[in-house]
């Protein structure tokens, strides 16, 4: 029996640069009013939502994601030459193949990176992060970029009341790199099926081409439904990464979840005790709820404004469709 050379990746993996792209467009509650009954101190108590950013026609996926990357790759201080491995967690892509991982790698300057897409909704970020993780720490690239985008203004019906305020456009990107010690923590992930309904496409793209319904799809959720789980399950999640890194909320200097909706994070926040010390994300207020986008966004405004530092522990979690999630914690860059 033959036997496989062993890997030669690197021991661990970091977080080494950030970056990101929000759209030109700003686009306050005041909009959304304009097709939903509703008003802006609802909006605002509901969700903590201000304002939202939307993408114009150049500011594509791919466009968005090269911004974002750039930044990223900077930050990081390498070149994009130095990429093996290009990971771009979005939903609104709206071409089945080839994926737009491809794009960006090529259009960055990367040499010939493996580059592909995954769809895992808002909890896509986690899932890509771990995946770069494994990557390096394999040995099969020596650095990896991980994108999060969105153009979820593509996806969002302005009639339904229970959504059309929610959803904003952007992009996110890191560069995971070599480390010699521990910075991205054990991931807590996985999935619960049976309540795929509670967050997803009114009808499938099919059923839109045959001309079974005239209206394009959308995005849609069950609020109550998904509010419950994410304040309950997802705390237990956010715990037993905090467990799996062997820290407590004490240690943490960071929290940045999903910006999905304020109180779900305030929620999260109590159920967790974290120290008032600890700085917690709150994007979501002039960002909206960017999916993959949001932690990667998040993470480069607190780094931006100072809030956060170089070195810091931060807890990172995502949750959405499928329902998905991934929680981990990590070395800020």
């Amino acid at each position: 029996m033959a036997k496989l050379k062993p890997s030669k990746g690197a021991p661990y993996a970091r977080i080494l640069g950030v970056g990101g792209y929000r759209p030109t467009r700003v686009v306050p509650n005041e909009v959304i009013l304009e097709t939903i009954d509703s008003s802006d101190e609802w909006i605002r108590s509901r969700s903590g939502i201000e304002t939202r950013h939307w993408a114009n026609d150049e500011e594509t996926v791919a466009a968005m994601s090269i911004e974002a990357s750039g930044k990223a790759i900077a930050d990081a201080g390498i070149s994009a030459e130095q990429i093996g491995g290009v990971i771009v967690s979005t939903v609104s892509h709206f071409k089945q193949t080839p994926a737009v991982a491809t794009e960006i790698a090529d259009k960055l300057g990367t040499d010939k990176a493996a580059a592909f897409d995954i769809s895992a909704g808002c909890a896509g970020f986690g899932y890509a992060l771990t995946l770069a993780k494994g990557m390096i720490v394999e040995g099969s690239a020596e650095y990896v970029l991980v994108i999060g985008v969105e153009r979820l203004s593509d996806l969002t019906d302005l009639e339904d009341r229970a959504t059309a305020f929610l959803f904003g456009d952007g992009a996110g990107a890191v560069v995971v790199g070599p480390s010699q010690e521990p910075a991205i923590g054990p991931t807590v992930w996985g999935s619960e099926g049976d309540k795929s309904e509670t967050i997803k496409q009114t009808v499938p793209w099919t059923d839109y081409r045959s001309g079974e319904v005239d209206k394009f799809p959308a995005i849609t959720q069950e609020g109550q439904a998904v509010f419950r789980w994410a304040v309950f399950e997802m705390a237990k999640v956010a715990q037993q990464a905090l467990d799996a890194a062997g820290i407590s909320s004490s240690d943490l200097d960071v929290f940045i979840p999903h910006q999905a909706n304020e109180r779900i994070i305030d929620s999260m926040v109590k159920t967790l005790k974290l120290p008032e010390h600890v700085t917690v994300a709150r994007d979501v207020r002039t960002t909206g709820n960017t999916s993959a986008a949001s932690i990667p966004l998040a993470m480069e405004r607190l780094l931006a404004t100072g809030e956060a530092k170089s070195g810091d522990t931060a807890l990172v979690i995502g949750f959405g469709a499928g329902l998905v999630y991934a929680a981990t914690v990590v070395t800020l860059p």
